[in-house]
């Protein structure tokens, strides 16, 4: 007679199974430590290398292919010992991969990697700072017992470096679509001791030369910032949240994303959009926003993308419709080079999608390239209900990038709508997306971003590796630094206030 299978007979088997995950999790937890052999960096290196040639769109569009050959080979012969993933991807692949000027290809570590040193509390050259050009502020001093390096602080050198030779060497490191340097200045001025740490290395002081009050030029000898450690707190989190913090509802996350103020006193309008992204609902904000806008008969709107680093096009398409006096195109040519990825799919994420994609969507063309003919042949017709005929006014800088520097270029020639601001990040004559699969690296973890598809603007300008250049500069100032000002909405109110008078 068979034996019937209890639940209490499981259990025994239950109790293995956990214990073989539990060990098997173990194995698997990150090691931040952990050095891989000169043999298995070379074959990740190896395989990022042939994936980029066969699959990159514009692997030389801005970097021949002789001077990225010989970038490659440094890159390959550069590895000589043992590294941790952190090293590896920041001493070999980050130079290599900025050679390629395209602002969507870069490197990334593994989720193990990124969840191990989330929220950790590290070592850290202490000072935070605003770099432009020439000049680095003070923003933020992670010691709070130091009275002289305080917010507003102007910093003449770390280590002897002034802040032209510091940025000129940290940007080896940080990609860019061609030469639009802005967006680095933006990610150092909001981390500068995260590439300090990765590309410069830590010390246990740095020399800091910086300006009084007057003018007269001191040196500090500031000491590595280590946390308090507290036996009693979790050494991960900054520890309890300020009184009255609420955690961020789901409707807080979408004002996040999208927001609209009437200012009636000014008859205008403004509008935040810091993503191109699904999740913002911006279809329906784009109509509720134009159908308000019209209702109270607003002159002015102000559309602040300072902060949006792209997402998907057709979200940008929709806003420009609703600006846009004329119809126009996405692409004057968006192509890949090749329909599947054969035995190469495993390192791609998302590849079955991503080849579906293409071979619905894309024909070969007379260059047998693979041509994505919507976005190279629709035309979007301007927005009939509600379209907004006013004077628009569109807030840009380095973070504007991808989808934000199409929608910029889309506007930017119109004759009510002016760009404020600073260079976009995102290069004005094309990029390089629509798909950005991640390559996995398989002895690292390690990710590489790589996109597919190479953009040319409809009716582009010429490739100068620049980004769109705004028609009303408004760049930094110490001042605007000290004092925490908003100096590009203050100067764009200035206008709208002085037109109004």
């Amino acid at each position: 007679m068979a034996k019937r299978c209890t639940l209490w007979a499981m259990i025994p088997a239950f109790v293995g199974l956990l214990l073989l995950t539990a060990c098997s999790a173990s194995r698997n937890a990150y090691n931040p430590t952990r050095k891989f052999s000169p043999e298995e960096l070379r074959e990740d290196y190896d395989l990022m290398r042939r994936l980029m040639e066969r699959y990159h769109p514009s692997l030389y569009w801005y970097t021949p292919k002789d001077s990225m050959d010989m970038a490659f080979d440094a890159g390959r012969v550069a590895i000589q010992d043992s590294m941790t993933d952190s090293q590896f991807g920041f001493r070999i692949l980050a130079p290599v991969t900025t050679r390629i000027r395209c602002g969507h290809t870069s490197f990334g570590f593994s989720r193990r990697h990124s969840k191990f040193y989330e929220d950790l509390r590290m070592p850290s050259f202490p000072l935070f700072v605003k770099i432009w050009g020439d000049t680095m502020i003070v923003t933020t001093n992670l010691d709070r017992k130091d009275s002289l390096l305080r917010r507003g602080t102007q910093i003449t050198s770390i280590n002897g470096m002034k802040p032209r030779q510091l940025t000129d060497t940290l940007f080896d490191y940080m990609p860019t679509d061609g030469w639009a340097e802005n967006v680095n200045y933006i990610r150092l001025s909001a981390d500068l001791p995260y590439y300090m740490r990765n590309v410069l290395g830590l010390q246990k002081s740095y020399a800091v030369t910086w300006l009084d009050s007057a003018g007269q030029e001191h040196i500090s000898q500031v000491p590595l910032w280590r946390f308090m450690r507290d036996s009693t707190k979790n050494e991960r989190h900054p520890g309890p949240p300020p009184p009255g913090w609420k955690k961020p509802t789901r409707k807080d996350r979408i004002t996040d994303l999208r927001s609209l103020e009437i200012d009636t006193s000014r008859s205008t309008a403004i509008m935040t959009v810091n993503s191109f992204d699904d999740g913002g609902h911006l279809q329906s904000f784009y109509r509720n926003s134009f159908n308000i806008i019209r209702g109270l008969g607003i002159r002015n709107l102000v559309i602040d993308i300072r902060n949006n680093g792209g997402g998907k096009v057709n979200h940008y398409t929709q806003l420009a419709r609703y600006l846009r006096s004329t119809p126009f195109k996405v692409a004057d040519t968006a192509f890949t080079l090749h329909r599947s990825f054969n035995g190469d799919a495993k390192y791609f994420s998302s590849s079955f999608l991503n080849s579906l994609g293409i071979t619905f969507f894309c024909s070969r063309g007379a260059d047998s390239m693979l041509h994505f003919r919507y976005w190279e042949k629709h035309v979007f017709k301007p927005q009939k209900k509600d379209h907004f005929n006013g004077k628009v006014f569109v807030l840009v800088s380095g973070p504007t990038f991808s989808a934000a520097t199409l929608f910029c270029h889309t506007v930017h020639d119109q004759e009510n709508i002016k760009l404020l601001g600073e260079e976009t990040g995102g290069g004005h004559y094309g990029n390089n997306g629509l798909m950005i699969p991640d390559v996995t690296l398989p002895h690292t973890g390690i990710r590489v971003r790589m996109p597919l598809f190479r953009i040319v603007q409809y009716n582009h300008p010429p490739k100068d590796g620049h980004g769109v250049i705004p028609d009303i500069l408004v760049p930094p100032s110490a001042e605007g630094v000290r004092k925490a000002m908003d100096r590009k909405m203050q100067a764009v109110l200035s206008i709208i206030d002085g037109a109004e008078k």
